[in-house]
């Protein structure tokens, strides 16, 4: 598996747990306000395997777990050894995933290999090819890992990046009707950095941020995340 970075100590990765972050390289979603581009693309140098296992080996009861994030995780191959070689040490694994890929999730979690899922609901369904910039795209995937998650009894949460110019308030009505029944789900602030594939775009601000949040009433825990 390409691993293109590898942060050794987070507490913003996974709520409650001191991890470290392991970032898998490529996407297949080219969205504007995508702050890992060197991932997306990638086009960061990679990363040993063997760098990321010898530090766990060494960080044993001292850290939680791990997050296998990216570019987008279900694209390696070689994921669910890694992520097998990383329990086998002792340790929980929290996913981030983009949904496309529902049969590599439904694997992962059948066979206990990951303890934490967190998906992107990136907008409405309609807004979906204008903010991936992906052509064919199956968004009946999208829609079948979220179903999954749901029904699995895995731990888990949906999350949207809130930006000015591609959300609405209508949108935000859909999103809810599409995580309706989800255990948590979170509306992000947009932060802008110099690794964006994009820039220009707008964070929406708090209040509005707020008042979108009220529309998530069928959801166990919904939150604001960076406001």
């Amino acid at each position: 598996m390409k691993i293109c970075g590898f942060e050794k100590f987070s507490m913003v990765d996974w709520d409650g747990k001191v991890v470290c972050t392991v970032f898998c390289a490529g996407c297949n979603f080219r969205c504007p306000f995508c702050h890992n581009r060197s991932l997306a693309l990638s086009s960061a140098p990679g990363i040993p395997e063997s760098e990321v296992f010898e530090y766990l080996e060494k960080r044993k009861g001292l850290i939680d777990g791990v997050c296998v994030s990216g570019g987008e995780p279900t694209l390696s191959h070689d994921l669910k050894d890694f992520i097998a070689k990383i329990k086998a040490l002792g340790y929980k694994v929290k996913l981030d995933t983009n949904g496309t890929n529902p049969e590599v999730v439904k694997d992962l979690i059948d066979n206990g290999l990951v303890d934490y899922v967190a998906m992107d609901v990136k907008d409405s369904p309609e807004k979906y090819p204008l903010i991936t910039k992906t052509k064919n795209l199956e968004l009946n995937k999208v829609l079948e890992t979220m179903s999954i998650l749901k029904s699995s009894g895995v731990d888990f949460e949906f999350r949207t990046t809130l930006i000015k110019e591609f959300h609405t308030e209508e949108d935000m009505k859909r999103i809810a009707l599409l995580v309706k029944g989800a255990k948590r789900y979170f509306l992000q602030k947009y932060v802008d950095n110099d690794n964006c594939i994009e820039h220009g775009f707008t964070a929406v601000d708090r209040d509005t941020a707020e008042k979108w949040l009220s529309l998530f009433d069928g959801v166990d825990k919904a939150g604001l995340r960076g406001y």
